[in-house]
């Protein structure tokens, strides 16, 4: 499921799109705010709301990330072919080939 993109309704930050927004690894807690140092249930600004009254002040868009573009990759230089000095016979075709 995406997480929404616009604003909650309610007034509050999407903490989605914000640059202090973590995933916890904590399954019971699973949000969490670098900024505020906490883990919750619920989104963090949505915490802030409940707990303060107000919206969250910490609220910092996140950076959109640069679309990355692959870069033309040049073949690396064949190495050069040994030096032989097989003698010449023959049997000096299959020497090459060894």
């Amino acid at each position: 499921m995406n997480p929404p993109t616009t604003d909650a309704h309610d007034g509050a930050p999407n903490c989605w799109q914000c640059r202090h927004f973590a995933v916890s690894w904590d399954p019971q807690l699973p949000y969490s705010c670098r900024l505020m140092g906490f883990k919750s249930r619920i989104v963090p600004s949505l915490e802030v709301l409940r707990a303060d009254g107000t919206r969250c002040r910490g609220f910092l868009q996140r950076p959109v990330p640069a679309v990355a573009v692959p870069v033309a990759s040049t073949p690396a230089p064949a190495a050069p072919a040994p030096a032989t000095s097989a003698p010449a016979g023959p049997y000096s075709t299959f020497s090459k080939l060894a």
